[in-house]
């Protein structure tokens, strides 16, 4: 049986809530509320397969310290825009 669109977003967040690290905890379920109502069938796919990558590879992407996959560097760049304040110190006054 197919599993709806509907279905497969709610799947998808839920994986983004439970995820192996804190940092991934606050990172990918903010994401998720903002974007994956919008998300089409390829990029609900593409975001599956992310979200079955390793949680230090995945904050070492949104964060910037690993090079990005160039089949996720889109997604990442978008997560990680959302992402200031979690995946950096906020800078001291």
């Amino acid at each position: 049986m197919t599993e709806t669109t509907e279905h497969t977003r709610k799947r998808l967040h839920m994986r983004s809530m439970r995820r192996g690290i804190k940092e991934m905890d606050l990172i990918l379920p903010a994401f998720a509320a903002e974007h994956l109502a919008d998300m089409d069938e390829a990029e609900l796919a593409l975001y599956d397969a992310l979200l079955s990558e390793n949680d230090h590879d995945l904050y070492g992407w949104v964060g910037g310290q690993f090079a990005v996959p160039d089949v996720y560097a889109d997604m990442i760049s978008r997560i990680a825009a959302g992402a200031h304040g979690v995946t950096r110190p906020a800078a001291a006054h």
